[in-house]
C-alpha cells in the first residue's frame, strides 16, 4: 500500500507541475501592443548613457529591436553580449537595436562604461516600465524585447531571455535579410 501511495502522489505531482509550467507560461506571453503605443515610443526623448537627451524618433524608417532591460536583471545582462554582437553584424543594414533601460541614468552610464554595447542604451525608468505594458508586457517581466517595422509596426515580441538564433531568424525573415 506503501508504493501504491507513493506512485499515486508522484503522478499528481507530475501532473501538477505540467498544470503549474503550462500556466505560468501561458500567463507570461506577451500580449498585444495598445493602438498607439509604438508612436508613443517614437515620440519619447530619452537620456542616453553618455547624459544626453535623445529622440528615438530619429531611428524612424528603420527596422527596430527595442530591449527593455535593467543592471539588475541577469538574464539582462547575460543576452546583452550576444544582441550587441548581433547589432555589429546587421549594422550595414536598415536595423537597429535600442536599449531601454529600467534602471537610473547613473546605472546605465557605469554598465555603459564598462561593457561595450555597439548599440545605444538609454534611461528609460519607470515610465520604461509602463511603456512595455502597453507593448505587450502584460507580466512586467524583463528583459523584454518587441520588433517594429520601418513603418512602425510591432511584429514581434519576446519575455524573457531571447534565444540569438531564434530572433535572428525572425528579424531575417521580417526583413528579408540575408
Amino acid at each position: 500500500m506503501n508504493k501504491r501511495f507513493l506512485s499515486i502522489a508522484l503522478i499528481l505531482g507530475l501532473l501538477f507541475a505540467i498544470i503549474g509550467i503550462y500556466a505560468g507560461n501561458k500567463h507570461t506571453e506577451p500580449k498585444e501592443a495598445k493602438n498607439g503605443a509604438t508612436q508613443q515610443l517614437m515620440s519619447l526623448s530619452l537620456t542616453d548613457s553618455q547624459g544626453q537627451l535623445q529622440k528615438l524618433s530619429q531611428w524612424q524608417g528603420k527596422f527596430l529591436v527595442v530591449n527593455f532591460w535593467a543592471t539588475w536583471c541577469a538574464p539582462c545582462v547575460q543576452e546583452m553580449p550576444e544582441l550587441s554582437a548581433l547589432q555589429k553584424d546587421l549594422s550595414k543594414s536598415n536595423i537597429q537595436f535600442l536599449g531601454l533601460g529600467i534602471d537610473s541614468p547613473t546605472n546605465i552610464a557605469e554598465y555603459a562604461s564598462k561593457y561595450q554595447i555597439s548599440y545605444p542604451l538609454f534611461s528609460a525608468g519607470m515610465e520604461g516600465t509602463e511603456l512595455s505594458r502597453q507593448l505587450g508586457n502584460q507580466a512586467g517581466g524583463l528583459p523584454f524585447t518587441v520588433l517594429i517595422t520601418a513603418d512602425g509596426r510591432l511584429v514581434k515580441s519576446y519575455l524573457g531571455r531571447l534565444k540569438i538564433d531564434e530572433l535572428r531568424a525572425d528579424i531575417t525573415k521580417l526583413t528579408n535579410q540575408k
